[in-house]
Parts: C-alpha cells; sequence; structure tokens
C-alpha cells in the first residue's frame, strides 16, 4: 500500500502560448487549495509563451519556492510530446494530470490517493466532470465515465473511458506502456489503450472532481475536415494496437464523420443533448 512518504506526487501541465493567463491563475489556485496538496508541479512550457504567462509562472515561483518545475521546450512541438518530456521530469511515482484553464476540486487528489492506498494494484484513477463555459458555480453539462475496470476496458472501445483532465496515474505505468506519443487529438486515449493492452488496472471515482472550461469554441474545432482527418488518424493508431477491431474503427469514424460534417448548430446540440448530461446539471443544482 502507498504509505506516507509515498502520498508525495506531481501534477503535470502543459502549457501554451495561447492560454489565457488568468485561467492558469485559477488553476494554480484550486491546486494550492487542495486538502492534500502536491508535493511539485510539473509544467511544460511548449515553446515560447505570452510576456503575461511567463508573469504567472514567476509570480508563482517567488511566492512559493521549490514549488514549480519548470520544462522550457525551444519548440512548440504539441501536446502528446510535451507531456512525454514532462512526465520524465516527474520526481514522483504518483503522478495527477491537469490542464491549465481547469480547476479542481478541493478534495480531488485526496479522493484519489485513497483509492491508490486502498488498492495497491491500480494504475489509473480518474472521475466525472462538470462542464462550464465562463463561471465554473455555473456548470452546463456533465461527462460521466463508466467505473469499473471491466466497463472501462469496454468503453474505451469507441469513446475515452477517462477525462484525462481527471487522471491520477504511476509513473512506471505509464512508461510501461510507452508514455504519452504524438497523436494529435488522441494523446490521452492512445495512452489510455496502451496501458490497458499492457495489463493497467483502471478506475473511476462515482463524483465530479474537476470542473472543464468548455464553450462554444470546444465544440467548433471538432468539425470540419482537418479534425476529421486527425480523427481518423488517430483511430488508425488505436486499430493498429489490436485494441479495437475494423468494425469498431468503422462504426466510431462514420459517427464521428456525422458530427464533424454538420453545421455548427446541429454539433452544438448534439454535444449538449446526446453527448452531455444536462438533467443531471440541473438536478445538481437544484441539491
Amino acid at each position: 500500500m502507498i504509505g506516507e512518504i509515498d502520498k508525495k506526487f506531481s501534477v503535470l501541465l502543459s502549457l501554451y502560448i495561447k492560454e489565457d493567463p488568468r485561467y492558469l491563475q485559477e488553476c494554480f489556485d484550486s491546486l494550492l487549495n487542495q486538502t492534500v496538496p502536491a508535493t511539485e508541479w510539473v509544467v511544460v512550457e511548449d515553446g515560447a509563451l505570452s510576456q503575461e504567462l511567463y508573469q504567472v509562472l514567476d509570480d508563482y515561483q517567488v511566492l512559493y519556492p521549490g514549488l514549480i518545475k519548470r520544462v522550457p521546450l525551444e519548440k512548440n512541438v504539441g501536446l502528446g510530446l510535451a507531456l512525454r518530456e514532462g512526465m520524465l521530469h516527474c520526481s514522483y511515482e504518483i503522478v495527477a494530470r491537469m490542464d491549465t484553464d481547469d480547476i479542481a476540486r478541493k478534495d480531488r487528489f485526496e479522493k484519489q490517493l485513497a483509492c491508490f492506498e486502498t488498492d495497491p494494484e491500480l494504475d489509473i484513477c480518474g472521475s466525472h466532470i462538470l462542464e462550464f463555459d465562463t463561471n465554473p458555480q455555473h456548470p452546463n453539462a456533465v461527462r460521466k465515465v463508466p467505473l469499473e475496470h471491466e466497463e472501462i476496458v469496454r468503453y474505451q472501445k469507441s469513446r475515452s473511458a477517462f477525462n484525462h483532465v481527471t487522471v491520477m496515474f504511476k509513473k512506471s505505468s505509464v512508461l510501461r506502456a510507452g508514455n504519452y506519443e504524438d497523436a494529435p487529438l488522441m494523446e490521452d486515449d492512445m495512452l489510455w489503450v496502451r496501458m490497458l493492452l499492457s495489463g493497467a488496472k483502471g478506475m473511476n471515482i462515482d463524483e465530479y472532481l474537476v470542473d472543464v472550461r468548455t464553450g462554444a469554441g470546444m465544440i467548433e474545432r471538432r468539425g470540419g475536415l482537418a479534425y476529421l482527418k486527425k480523427y481518423c488518424d488517430g483511430r488508425r493508431k488505436i486499430l493498429a494496437t489490436g485494441f479495437i477491431n475494423q468494425f469498431d474503427y468503422y462504426k466510431t469514424v462514420a459517427i464521428q464523420s456525422i458530427v464533424a460534417l454538420v453545421p455548427n448548430k446541429i454539433r452544438f446540440l448534439i454535444f449538449t443533448k446526446l453527448l452531455r448530461n444536462k438533467r443531471e446539471v440541473s438536478e445538481l443544482q437544484s441539491r
């Protein structure tokens, strides 16, 4: 089991020039407010950043010396390769992923660490998410994921079985599976697939542990031929692993083709009405 000394853990983040410094501050503050805070933040600077982002990093380094480990990259390499490099700089066996514009609930790490303590064979642990446009106090959708390992394996054949911004995993299990790789749109899915194929055990906590910033821009980016091509390329890579078969591949590509090529208004309805659970948001807000 994970003892007290092993509760030291890293948070892995990738930062690029287009990020909003206000969102980065909100993310950092949510990490500071944890009931069990991280031992280090590994921040990969994916290429040159804006002066405002550099200022935020500098300010937090002054306020919290020794907490942030910065990993500057000479040029922008994309999320997969940035995380691949960042993973190598994480000092501890337990690593938590976080996006630099999202907000972690204050007990997120405490609850995930408890799962690793309870089950020494656990390799990857995530949770559901609440999605919001501008105010995390007013979520507009949820994304729920399967909870148990067997269900996770089945679900991963068609959609991501983990919300990547909620995941905490063992560094050794990630490296055993080959680490992150360059797979636009599929960096996380490729890792989950290769971890599951290498024998990793997964679970999701039946709670909402991260507030995720989305908005119409996110839905618009999931449309068009360029997006569809990246999606198909990623699914072909997953097909090549043997985790899915030809039927799984063509079924998901057919569905994604419809979603990607319809007008933005219809795509918005698909995401908000079919792929996200707004009714559950209403129930949560009424409690």
